[in-house]
């Protein structure tokens, strides 16, 4: 009798201790809702975080337009991508990668702004500069029940036009390298100013981590672009959002360049001061995660690599040029783990 209450007094203490496990898990994933009153116009290990965070945690929060504009069509801050961040993220250290998942992206107002121009690099010389000098901001409508967007004050060419809303991030980024922050019209291994449409509800974001905390900034909220934002300005909007951030050891997962996944794709950046130069970037961080994953020999990468392969520009209107490798991951569950 005395054993048998006292293994039932030890199965109490047990489930006691991981009932208490259990309930510090989840108190210690919190819910937070963020109301910025600032706005970053750079991605920099300087300023002092907005907030520290867990692994977990989940993050709804706010951004606004590119020109400064919040969701009730006040200026709030100057144009220049203004970002919400910096988050401190606990437990990220340099050489680690910050996997950054979007729960939700959505708009929170009926309008975007843009530009009636397209940029001088994809136009002939002749009519380029021209016809950049000239461009002036336009209004769009935008239609949240039916996710449709349409100019406003267009000649009757226009009056039709309708085009669906996708909304995203443009940036998704941590502090650079160094002590020097860059602007957020910038982009490069710490992510930034990617302006990829995939960056939307479900997605994943790494980026290897270079200082830390990671110190993650978030916005520039479209409600579209297509692929290399070539008005310079997408539909620029702004957007409730939330996240979660978990941290990926540096020795499990290198990462050299930016990788999006999402129910799809894994996808891979390349950011340099060429198409070309982009492209190879790119293919190249594909070709060394498939190596590295699954142990391929370089003539198995070829097969896999070159009849699915998928290339996106997402940007071509800043200095730096991207392209984004994608890979679909239904061809991926047919490979073999190393």
């Amino acid at each position: 009798m005395v054993k048998q209450v006292h293994l039932n007094m030890k199965r109490y203490l047990f489930a006691a201790l991981l009932l208490c496990h259990i309930n510090y898990r989840v108190s210690a994933q919190q819910s937070i809702r963020f109301t910025p009153t600032i706005y970053s116009r750079e991605f920099s290990s300087q300023p002092a975080p907005v907030l520290r965070i867990q692994q977990g945690d989940t993050v709804h929060t706010t951004s606004i337009d590119a020109v400064g504009i919040d969701r009730n069509g006040a200026r709030v801050s100057p144009r220049g991508n203004p970002l919400t961040g910096p988050f401190f993220v606990e437990g990220a250290a340099p050489g680690d990668v910050l996997a950054v998942t979007l729960l939700n992206v959505s708009l929170n107002r009926n309008f975007a702004t843009t530009l009636n121009t397209l940029i001088p690099k994809v136009l002939p010389k002749s009519i380029a500069k021209k016809t950049w000098r000239s461009g002036r901001l336009v209004k769009w409508q935008l239609d949240l029940v039916n996710k449709t967007g349409r100019p406003m004050d267009t000649g009757r060419h226009l009056k039709n036009l309708a085009i669906p809303l996708h909304p995203f991030l443009g940036c998704v980024g941590v502090a650079p390298a160094g002590p020097k922050g860059t602007g957020t019209g910038a982009s490069g291994p710490y992510g930034g100013n990617i302006d990829f449409s995939h960056n939307t509800t479900g997605a994943t974001i790494y980026l290897p981590v270079f200082h830390d905390g990671a110190l993650l900034y978030l916005g520039d909220a479209h409600a579209a672009q297509g692929d290399g934002e070539l008005n310079g300005d997408a539909l620029e909007t702004s957007m409730d959002f939330s996240f979660t951030v978990r941290v990926v050891r540096k020795d499990s997962f290198p990462l050299q360049t930016p990788m999006v996944e999402d129910d799809n794709y894994l996808m891979f950046f390349g950011i340099e001061s060429s198409l070309d130069k982009s492209l190879k970037v790119a293919t190249e961080s594909l070709r060394t995660w498939l190596q590295t994953r699954y142990g391929l020999t370089m003539a198995e990468v070829s097969q896999v690599i070159g009849p699915v392969v998928q290339y996106r520009i997402p940007k071509i209107a800043a200095t730096k040029v991207e392209v984004v490798a994608l890979i679909p991951k239904k061809i991926l569950r047919q490979l073999e783990h190393r």
